[in-house]
């Protein structure tokens, strides 16, 4: 049998889990995205420019899942009381249920993924994760000097 990498594992992995959230947003009408945007958006509100960060999207995908859920009466944009210029989402009542939604599938999946686990792989899980995180963040496999004299031998 072929050994798989690490990337192929995690992709493959969060494939699945990301279909299945996927699945579960749309009984109420949502996406996946939708609910991680409820559960990143502060009690007190979070700044657009700390979201998008937050989250891990491009600005430009921000900007339409705002708006997306702005329309639907999910959020409300304030002024950034500490930045006049900054701009504070803040989630609605509507938005505040819809969250409680999102909790609850996100809980109830780690619950059913930790009756599957002892205490031990959880813990062996993390710490795997974590370096592998970790190895992600300073991996350098093409160095820039590298990059530079194979792209003037293909010239």
């Amino acid at each position: 049998m072929k050994k798989e990498t690490y990337d192929y594992a995690l992709k493959s992995s969060w494939q699945l889990v990301s279909n299945m959230y996927n699945r579960e947003a749309l009984k109420f009408e949502s996406t996946m995205v939708t609910g991680f945007a409820l559960l990143s958006i502060d009690r007190n509100g979070t700044a657009v420019t700390e979201l998008g960060p937050k989250m891990g999207m491009e600005p430009t995908s921000l900007s339409r899942l705002i708006n997306s859920m702005e329309e639907r009466k999910l959020i409300k944009r304030n002024k950034n009381p500490d930045d006049g210029r900054g701009v504070l989402i803040k989630l609605t009542k509507f938005g505040l249920l819809k969250r409680e939604d999102s909790k609850s599938v996100v809980v109830g999946f780690n619950k059913e993924v930790n009756k599957e686990l002892e205490k031990n792989e959880i813990k062996n899980f993390q710490k795997v994760v974590s370096r592998i995180s970790k190895v992600a963040k300073e991996y350098e496999y093409f160095k820039k000097r590298q990059v530079i004299m194979t792209t003037k031998k293909i010239k």
